[in-house]
């Protein structure tokens, strides 16, 4: 695999990140431990932004929201509204397809503690950045939590400012495009209540109504 704008398969611009999963390929030979490229045709009119791999879940499989609970929620909504063509995605090299959609993180190497820092996220914007330029008008970029929906404003030079995040919210972007917030689908954000399958198959309900638009 070779470095490409959206991905660069040896990047080590972030030490920590880098040392970290030096040891986690030692501990855990069998896992993907390295930055986790985006999933499905680069300029589908959905582009899904997480926060970064999770450590047993993309971070193991080498696919965004692969292999941990953070993904069922996702993968479920994405097959109800025609994105994806399973309600589950097992493992990288199973037959899920996407379909005019793309999932990708604001931060593409797995963090300790899940917490990446201002520093790395900012210097993983590039490959955002690389992603956002080839949504099309009337595309919506579906951000999943605050960070990933700051890491998009960052990588369209837009002032944070100026676009409140809220659960369902939805902002004009520049381009014909829009940006769609939601919380995390993470074990964390269902578990506490905080958002649930209702809510987030809404949400999916309304990005995909703004793509359909005329």
């Amino acid at each position: 695999m070779t470095a490409t704008a959206l991905h660069d398969p040896a990047c080590r611009r972030c030490p920590r990140l880098a040392e970290f999963l030096d040891g986690v390929r030692a501990e855990r030979p069998d896992y993907f431990a390295a930055p986790v490229p985006g999933f499905g045709k680069p300029g589908g009119r959905l582009l899904i932004v997480g926060l970064a791999p999770g450590m047993h879940g993309a971070n193991r499989t080498g696919r965004p929201f692969t292999g941990d609970y953070a993904g069922l929620l996702l993968y479920r909504g994405l097959h109800a509204q025609g994105f994806a063509s399973a309600p589950e995605s097992t493992a990288a090299d199973d037959d899920l397809q996407l379909s005019d959609c793309r999932i990708a993180n604001a931060v593409q190497c797995v963090p300790p503690a899940n917490k990446p820092t201002p520093a790395e996220i900012a210097a993983c914007n590039m490959h955002l950045r690389a992603e956002l330029a080839l949504l099309p008008a009337g595309g919506v970029a579906l951000a999943l939590g605050h960070i990933a929906h700051q890491a998009v404003l960052r990588a369209l030079g837009e002032k944070p400012g100026r676009y409140a995040f809220g659960h369902g919210a939805r902002h004009r972007l520049p381009g014909a495009r829009w940006l769609v917030d939601s919380y995390h689908t993470s074990r964390y954000n269902v578990q506490t209540g905080r958002l649930n399958a209702a809510q987030f198959e809404a949400v999916l309900a309304e990005a995909r109504a703004l793509i359909d638009a005329p």
